[in-house]
């Protein structure tokens, strides 16, 4: 399991008014580890604030996903878990890239 580091993140409410509590967009740099075919990989992400319950919104990278599918979402206080799934026939290995999150907590 790999962690994120240089995590900046903003928090506050003004963009999703009256639908949300409290969101967190968050930017950091992640470096996955290999994944190997039909197989799965998880990194963490320390979000300050973030609880059992908040929405992981949206994620976005800044390199093509060579075919991986990605999930994210809070998997404990101060936590996002993002879980890699390979389905393809070879490892894959992305490089060191930035990732983009938007976490909110529903009202």
């Amino acid at each position: 399991m790999a962690a994120a580091t240089a995590v900046t993140s903003r928090r506050g409410n003004d963009q999703f008014r009256g639908l949300f509590t409290d969101t967190w967009d968050v930017i950091c740099t992640l470096d996955s580890a290999s994944v190997a075919t039909v197989s799965t990989a998880t990194d963490t992400v320390t979000v300050p604030g973030v609880a059992l319950g908040d929405m992981v919104l949206g994620m976005a990278i800044g390199v093509s996903e060579a075919g991986l599918v990605r999930r994210a979402y809070v998997s404990a206080a101060n936590t996002v878990t993002i879980v890699t799934y390979n389905p393809t026939a070879g490892s894959v290995d992305l490089a060191s890239t930035t990732l983009n999150l938007i976490v909110a907590r529903a009202v």
